[in-house]
């Protein structure tokens, strides 16, 4: 193993978390091909197999489990060496790394680049999941912040409110519901829904919207990409619950409208959540406090919702 690099137990670990390596590219920005190249080589090092495959199922061998544990241990290791120097840089030469749901796509990028411009010389590191992926980046300690609707119950956390966010039904501009005045909730009965996965922020949030009556909504699809269900909705597929902040957009151009239903939008909040026990860098506790002072206004900026 004397061979072997960081970067490799990198890799490795994240196929071996996410069991997949097409996901673990997407996670690392690499190529399904270059992944699967790190781990032979790996492999190669270890002398021995690492995975093994059924089907279109992969799994860790003996091998693989237990060196799995012994990379997270060097990686949090080189994690802690890193936060320790970053401590002496400051926040200019800090590196940040923050994790947020799919929904802040729509904006999270924007208020990065605000925050670097403030603080020249800063490092950032962004990565978007699903509400899953986001939990697990946060239980092994793989991001500094996340930025999310529903703070985790179950781990020990710090969670703090600095922004509203709405959720909104949409529908294309050309549905008979689209310019009525008042809707009521029963008439969402009638209709097909073109919904998120279940587990997903959006979905939780539909649930928690909808209460009891869930289970009278008709769910005719279920999609993991919120680009692909507006698109369904703009095709006469179906409404659709969605985050006002992801719509802006199609709202502006006239393709979706947003429902007057009653009862709605439905307001949430975005929480900036990191682990109690973690210390957070300079850079961190900046980006941290900048949400905070002005997160909701410049999110406002940047995705204004439109009824």
């Amino acid at each position: 193993m004397k061979h072997a690099t960081l970067r490799q137990l990198k890799i490795f670990e994240s196929v071996a978390r996410l069991l997949s390596y097409s996901r673990a590219a997407e996670e690392l920005h690499l190529s399904q091909p270059a992944v699967s190249t790190q781990v032979r080589k790996l492999e190669s090092h270890a002398g021995n197999l690492l995975f093994e495959q059924f089907g279109k199922k992969i799994y860790l061998t003996a091998a693989g489990s237990q060196l799995l544990q012994i990379s997270r241990g060097i990686i949090a290791q080189f994690e802690e060496a890193e936060q320790a120097m970053t401590h002496y840089r400051g926040v200019s030469g800090g590196k940040l790394n923050v994790g947020v749901i799919s929904a802040g796509d729509y904006f999270f990028p924007r208020l990065l680049v605000e925050f670097a411009g403030r603080h020249a010389g800063v490092s950032l590191n962004f990565t978007i999941h699903n509400r899953e992926g986001l939990l697990t980046h946060i239980a092994d300690n793989l991001t500094d912040l996340a930025v999310m609707v529903r703070p985790p119950t179950d781990l020990d956390t710090e969670a703090i409110a600095f922004a509203p966010h709405p959720y909104v039904i949409v529908a294309a501009a050309t549905h008979p519901l689209a310019e009525r005045r008042r809707i009521r909730f029963e008439e969402l009965k009638r209709e097909p829904f073109v919904a998120r996965e279940k587990g997903s922020d959006t979905r939780n949030s539909m649930a928690e919207a909808f209460g009891e009556q869930m289970d009278d909504i008709h769910i005719a699809m279920e999609i993991r990409s919120t680009e692909t269900i507006k698109q369904a909705v703009i095709a006469g597929m179906g409404l659709a619950f969605l985050s006002a902040h992801t719509i802006s957009q199609e709202v502006a151009t006239g393709s979706l409208k947003v429902l007057k239903v009653q009862g709605f939008p439905l307001m949430l909040n975005w929480f900036v959540v990191h682990r109690k026990n973690k210390r957070l860098a300079p850079v961190a506790q900046a980006f941290k406090e900048f949400l905070l002072a002005d997160g909701a206004e410049l999110i406002e900026r940047f995705v204004p919702y439109r009824q």
